[in-house]
């Protein structure tokens, strides 16, 4: 058996929830980024008795829409696949189902998912030290659970979300360039979506970035950022829908 883990983790938050989640399953496990253009997904191929393992943070209660055409080129053949979404103390929406909506056209078999909370990749302060020693042990008894339910036959598997989704909305923060910045082109070449200008990396194309941050995130001179009064009032809209604390929602077959 090989696990293949897909995953979009831009600031570390889902990458961290993930590595929690797979830690029950001591099989090969090879490890695709999401974010990487350069990933042929066309050519993946299942065998009989792989798994599938998709992570990926809420961005506006949907699914990064980048990420969906990726999926789509998958071909599950039957083999099961589990679903996780993080998401920043606020709510998942119908990150869940588009996900499994997503993965039962192309042929897989949802076991199990799980919404778990990590420090927002945008307005940290909110879901901060998440997850936790709390959330890290649930998620490991949750994570054995996922392995007994994908060892044998259940029925199919419900997750909350509504249809029509919810329409997908960019947020307005968009990360610039400072004068630290050495032109080293890393963030170019991490851009999911190749927002970032190759005349002049400090540039961004603000209709084609969805601040994800990845950018700020691989920076390795801390040059890129965002505008501190931008954050703020950012901050002060979220307070109230992402205030107290929210709890990992966890999905096993009926």
């Amino acid at each position: 058996m090989k696990a293949y883990v897909l995953y979009f983790s831009p600031t570390g938050g889902t990458k961290k929830v993930l590595d929690v989640l797979i830690s029950a399953w001591d099989c090969e496990k090879k490890y695709i980024d999401l974010a990487n253009s350069k990933e042929s997904f066309v050519n993946i191929s299942f065998n009989n008795g792989d798994i599938c393992i998709v992570a990926v943070p809420t961005f506006s209660g949907r699914v990064p829409q980048f990420i969906i055409p990726k999926l789509r080129k998958l071909h599950g053949n039957g083999i099961k696949a589990m679903l996780i979404t993080t998401y920043g103390n606020r709510a998942f929406d119908d990150t869940l189902l588009e996900i499994k909506d997503t993965m039962e056209a192309g042929g897989f078999v949802c076991n199990c998912a799980v919404a778990a909370v990590s420090r927002h990749s945008v307005l940290p302060k909110y879901g901060e030290g998440r997850p936790d020693e709390r959330d890290i042990g649930e998620l490991k008894n949750f994570s054995v659970k996922c392995k007994e339910v994908m060892s044998k036959q259940f029925g199919s598997l419900d997750v909350s979300g509504n249809k029509p989704y919810r329409k997908y909305v960019s947020i307005p923060i968009k990360p610039k360039g400072r004068k630290q910045c050495i032109n080293c082109g890393l963030c170019y070449q991490k851009c999911p979506v190749h927002a970032i200008s190759f005349d002049n990396y400090r540039v961004c194309d603000k209709k084609a970035c969805i601040s994800c941050l990845h950018c700020v995130y691989v920076c390795p001179k801390k040059a890129r950022y965002v505008n501190p009064v931008v954050l703020r009032i950012a901050e002060l809209i979220m307070r109230k829908r992402c205030s107290g604390r929210k709890e990992n929602i966890l999905f096993l077959p009926r």
